[in-house]
Parts: structure tokens; C-alpha cells; sequence
């Protein structure tokens, strides 16, 4: 019944992630496409103090958009503000966090064979490189180097590389990702409640005080929203990357992901400068060729074997043993693992038709990738694994 709770939690909490995290993007996406479309508006306009103005057609109707050079002359009764999308999508992302990373320590965030550490140990490392990492974005950009933005982005990128290094030490390949995510995800929600929010009281306040608005207020503003702009894509990976063992578990991990992280934030780039009217197809041309050289370069190296192993004769029963001794466990309709109820994705061996019927998979996770058994909990051996290849290999040569 506990682990039933628990998959409730996980799926409520991960719904309630992915909700706020489109609304935050969405949001974000939206009005930077806006700010970078807004026309020249006509003099009378530009008379009431508006900077620029936009059409456009949605849902069967006409909308009017126009932005003020500073504010209105007076603040209108009704003023929505953008903030909770972002607080809610880090609060829920916490709660996600915490219950698989943390509560499930164990399970998720500990591989015995990177680093043998306690729950509460790698509970103290998870949260303390949040809060470390942060903080150091947080003294960088209160400095003079926000006012040098090249060099504050290569430190940045050195830093995140420093820690995506760091953290596959001692972590999980899963959770060190996912700490990396972290960090960044909580540096995008910080530039939102220290910059942009108090950057728009600042003017809501100017507008009700009939005074002119710091401009630090709104120069600190634009630097964390531009951040945030390069940032959301890496992010957005990482959310998904737990499904993709290609990556993380590489043995260049920490490496793949600065790459990733990279090719992403240039197909940002490139959309950010397709709204202001200059295309640049080079810069997409250059990051699909980027992950297409990665893909190559990550691929799984085919398994050699020697003319005598080739010669083998494979014995399906040793490899149902196999299968039976180190994947049934969870992957069953009877599971017996303690912390899998259900078979994972609903993939279950429990007859040769089964076994056959997951070949493909088999190979992707338990030869290529070797994420499977999930941190190698069952034990299954280098041996194991090089007789469930030969057998791979031998049942694609005879279809």
C-alpha cells in the first residue's frame, strides 16, 4: 500500500509540475515574442505614450497589444501580474524532487558503485548543491560582472560544468542530471522573485508615486530574463532525460550534458533572433549537425566476439535463467522487488514469448546502456551481459 501512495503522489505532483512548468514557459515564450514583435505604433499613440503596438488573430477574434514607453498615466484597476506560474512550477518541481530523490534516496539517488554514501548524506549533498550553487549565481550577479555579460556567461558555463562533473561523482547518473536541473530550475524561479518581480513593483510604485523608476531595477531585470531565456530549453531536457539512459549513462555523463546544455540554449538563440527579423538558419543548420556528431559519437560500440564465441551454441535456458535471476524481480506480472509493484512500463519476462517480444529492449537497456537492472540491484555481471549479447546477436542473425 505504501508504494501505491507513493505512485499517487509521484503522478499527482508530476502532473502539477508539468501544468505550472507550460505555464511558466508558455508565459515566458510568449511575451518575449511579443516584446520582440511589438511595430512602431501611429503618433496619436505615441502621443499617450505608448512604445509599441501589435495585431494579431486568435481563437476568432481580433487582439490589440500595445506596450507604454514607461506606464500608463494612471494604473488601471486591474493589473495581472506573471509571477506564481514560476513559484508554483519550482514549489511542485521541489516536491517531485524531494519524493523521489530524497524520500526514495535508496532507490533513486544512491548507485552503491559510484559512491557509498547514506540517505541523509546524499540528501545533505543534493539540497546543498541547490543551495550552493544558487548562491553563488546570486553573489555573481549582484557584482560588476553583471555588467559583463560575455564573461558572466563563460563563468556561469564553467560553473555548471564544474558541478555536472561533481555530481556524477558521487550520485546516481539519474539524480546527479536531475540535481544539475535543480540548480538551474531554482536560479530561473530566484531571477523571478529577486529581478523581474522587484523590478515591476518598482514601476507599479514610480506610476502610483508619479516619480521615475530606478533603472537598476529594470537593467537587473533584463539580465535575469535573458538568462532565464537561454536557460529554459537545458531545462526542459533535463525534465525528460531520466528516460533517455543513452545520455546519462555514458560514461562522458557530465560531459554529454554541458553539451546538451549548449545545443540547446543555440536553438534558443536562434528563435530569440528569428523575433527580432533576423534569421539565421546557420545557427539550426549548426545545432541539428551538433546533435547528430553527439549522437555518433555516444553510440553504443557493438560487442566483438571472437570466432569460437561466435560458434557457441546458445542455450535459451541459460538465458531465461538469466532473465529470471536478475530482471523478473520487477519486470514480472508478480513482481517480488521491494520497491516495484508494477512491472516498470509494463514490460514484464515471464515466458519466452515475452523474452522475444522485448529483444530490442533488451539489448538498448541491459547491453548498450546498461542502466538495467535499475543500478545494477540484482548484480548481474560483465559475463551475464556478454551471453545475453551473443544470444541478441544470434536471434537477429537467424530473422
Amino acid at each position: 500500500m505504501e508504494s501505491y501512495i507513493t505512485d499517487w503522489l509521484n503522478l499527482v505532483i508530476r502532473f502539477a509540475h508539468l501544468i505550472t512548468g507550460i505555464a511558466w514557459i508558455g508565459a515566458s515564450f510568449y511575451f518575449i515574442w511579443l516584446d520582440n514583435h511589438l511595430q512602431t505604433p501611429p503618433d496619436w499613440k505615441k502621443q499617450k505614450g505608448i512604445k509599441g503596438d501589435l495585431w494579431a488573430v486568435h481563437g476568432g477574434g481580433f487582439y490589440e497589444v500595445a506596450k507604454y514607453q514607461l506606464a500608463p498615466p494612471e494604473m488601471p484597476e486591474t493589473l495581472h501580474w506573471f509571477k506564481w506560474e514560476a513559484y508554483t512550477t519550482w514549489l511542485t518541481g521541489f516536491m517531485l524532487l524531494s519524493l523521489m530523490f530524497y524520500v526514495g534516496a535508496d532507490t533513486y539517488l544512491i548507485d552503491k558503485r559510484v559512491a557509498d554514501i547514506s540517505q541523509w548524506q546524499a540528501i545533505g549533498l543534493g539540497i546543498g548543491s541547490i543551495v550552493v550553487g544558487v548562491s553563488i549565481y546570486e553573489i555573481l550577479v549582484r557584482t560588476k560582472l553583471k555588467d559583463h555579460g560575455m564573461i558572466l556567461g563563460l563563468i556561469l558555463i564553467l560553473l555548471i560544468t564544474a558541478l555536472s562533473y561533481g555530481l556524477v561523482q558521487v550520485f546516481s547518473a539519474r539524480g546527479a542530471y536531475m540535481h544539475v536541473g535543480a540548480v538551474i530550475g531554482t536560479m530561473m524561479a530566484g531571477n523571478v522573485f529577486f529581478g523581474i518581480i522587484p523590478a515591476q513593483k518598482e514601476l507599479v510604485n514610480a506610476v502610483k508615486n508619479a516619480t521615475a523608476p530606478d533603472p537598476k531595477y529594470g537593467l537587473n531585470a533584463k539580465l535575469r530574463s535573458t538568462h532565464n531565456t537561454y536557460t529554459t530549453l537545458p531545462v526542459i531536457f533535463i525534465m525528460i532525460s531520466n528516460h533517455y539512459p543513452m545520455t546519462f549513462n555514458h560514461h562522458m555523463n557530465w560531459l554529454i550534458l554541458v553539451a546538451i546544455i549548449f545545443i540547446t540554449a543555440a536553438v534558443r538563440q536562434y528563435f530569440v533572433l528569428r523575433h527580432f527579423g533576423k534569421n539565421k538558419p546557420v545557427i539550426m543548420v549548426a545545432a541539428v549537425a551538433f546533435t547528430i556528431l553527439l549522437a555518433y559519437l555516444i553510440a553504443p560500440k557493438t560487442k566483438e566476439f571472437s570466432a569460437e564465441q561466435q560458434q557457441q551454441n546458445i542455450d535459451f535456458n541459460r538465458v531465461s535463467q538469466i532473465i529470471q535471476q536478475r530482471c523478473v524481480s520487477c519486470h514480472s506480472v508478480t513482481p517480488t522487488d521491494d520497491v516495484f509493484k508494477l512491472a516498470p512500463a509494463g514490460v514484464s519476462f515471464d515466458s519466452q514469448a515475452n523474452i522475444e517480444q522485448w529483444s530490442s529492449r533488451i539489448k538498448a537497456r541491459v547491453i548498450d546502456a546498461k542502466d538495467m537492472p535499475f543500478m545494477n540491484k540484482t548484480q548481474m555481471t560483465q559475463d551475464e551481459r556478454d551471453y545475453l549479447a551473443l544470444w541478441l546477436l544470434k536471434n537477429a542473425d537467424s530473422n
